[in-house]
């Protein structure tokens, strides 16, 4: 392997590329620290060193690459150019037009891409408001907030600076993409979560043997990721013989060649995952609006905020279910808009002992159906894992108050699902353009 980053590093342009991902992943950490006005950064700091930090905010800071925590410009991050990714892909099967875009090729994606910019920049502001709103209302961090008097023009300039700054991330991203190497939306997500892992260590420190064991659990995971990642059916294909007529009316027999479909256990990704904690969190941000009200509403506002709370049970079994509901849900509109069964159809290609059509896609939503069961089970364990480490961890060190605390991993669970995806995928293209060149790759 340091063989192959040597020869990485020999190669003038792949040089070059590596050398523009770690510039721009710098440029980013940078323009996250350049603040905003009207923030007191004394609070803020108190509420994300403490104990209890609130989930919803722990979320949002997550997909920022900790921009939240600096409250600067870039407090969004990319997370609302996520959402608006999301949203389009939910839309696209269901919109005609945007239905037709998708099979007009390279141009029609373009196109796409185009919405889904534009639809960031109203999902970035909004989400401006609502998190600025929510933290001035319950931390009040926020020394001049409001769309009134002299609030006005300080509420504006975080709401434009907080919109500017996701849209800044978000060409950084295809500015990654495009001159260097990976993914640039999950790649500026990869720093950021990488940026907290010196915090997370200092904080298990003070336990020199809870660090060894989350440490050795951290290891566990990342190989048990890593396992499920690569994990795929092969679904056999046969494309059957065909006439060609060539130059000089000569007959060429072409086709009859043997391949398989690569169907992965994982297909959803962290989607899911994104998903069922966004779902999760909102009954309790809203409640947390009433449970200073007198009555019944005020009593119900707060039994809500209790049980949603990452501290019970009842928040770990619904993150569960809503997890595995949601990979079968995003499992099966990737499927459907990659209408396997008809391109097979279309190219001549047929399953060994399946009828073309209506049998071949009852016969692959089958077997989707059974390997999306293992992929659905593995994120819903990846998702409650932290849970499931701080109850053993309460009743290693006699009840320490871990469990209460779902920050236990050096990593959390769902950052290390990304943080494996980005470095497998960013290995994968040094090593194609590692092999174009003649040289030995990362993976054998």
């Amino acid at each position: 392997m340091l063989e192959a980053v040597r020869n990485a590093f020999r190669l003038p342009d792949l040089r070059q590329k590596l050398l523009i991902t770690f510039g721009i992943l710098i440029l980013y950490r940078f323009a996250a620290n350049i603040p905003l006005p009207g923030v007191d950064r004394a609070a803020l700091a108190n509420i994300f060193n403490s104990a209890d930090e609130n989930v919803f905010l722990s979320f949002l800071n997550f997909f920022s690459g900790g921009g939240l925590a600096q409250m600067g410009v870039m407090a969004l991050g990319v997370y609302p150019y996520i959402t608006s990714s999301i949203i389009m892909q939910l839309l696209t099967p269901i919109v005609p037009v945007l239905e037709e875009l998708s099979k007009e090729g390279e141009q029609g994606r373009q196109k796409i891409n185009q919405y889904t910019y534009w639809l960031t920049i109203p999902l970035a502001a909004l989400q401006a408001i609502t998190q600025a709103t929510l933290l001035n209302r319950q931390f009040g961090i926020l020394t001049d907030w409001g769309f009134t008097g002299s609030a006005l023009l300080t509420s504006l300039t975080l709401i434009i600076g907080m919109t500017a700054g996701t849209m800044f991330a978000v060409w950084l991203g295809q500015l990654l993409t495009e001159q260097g190497i990976g993914n640039g939306v999950s790649l500026i997500i990869f720093a950021g979560i990488l940026a907290s892992v010196p915090g997370q260590i200092q904080r298990l420190s003070q336990n020199l043997v809870m660090l060894i064991l989350f440490a050795f659990i951290t290891i566990l995971t990342i190989a048990l990721i890593v396992w499920v990642h690569e994990g795929q059916r092969r679904i056999p294909v046969q494309y059957g013989k065909r006439v060609r007529t060539m130059r000089g009316n000569r007959l060429m027999m072409v086709g009859g060649q043997s391949t398989y479909v690569p169907m992965r256990v994982n297909t959803a990704g962290m989607i899911p995952l994104i998903f069922a904690n966004s779902l999760l969190i909102l009954p309790s941000t809203l409640a947390t609006y009433f449970v200073t009200n007198p009555g019944w509403i005020g009593s119900v506002a707060s039994t809500i905020v209790n049980l949603m709370s990452p501290t019970n049970f009842v928040y770990w079994l619904f993150y569960f279910l809503l997890t595995v509901a949601f990979t079968y849900f995003y499992t099966d509109v990737m499927f459907r808009q990659q209408n396997l069964p008809e391109t097979l159809q279309k190219q001549g290609g047929f399953i060994p002992g399946i009828r073309p059509g209506p049998r071949t896609e009852s016969y692959l939503n089958g077997v989707l159906s059974r390997i999306t069961l293992v992929g659905a089970l593995f994120l819903g364990f990846v998702a409650v894992l932290p849970y499931i480490v701080g109850v053993v961890a309460d009743g290693l060190f006699g009840g320490a108050g871990i469990a209460s605390n779902y920050r236990t991993l050096i990593i959390s669970s769902t950052g290390l699902l990304i943080v494996v995806g980005v470095v497998l995928d960013t290995m994968k293209q040094i090593e194609a353009q590692l092999l174009m060149r003649n040289y030995e790759g990362f993976i054998r």
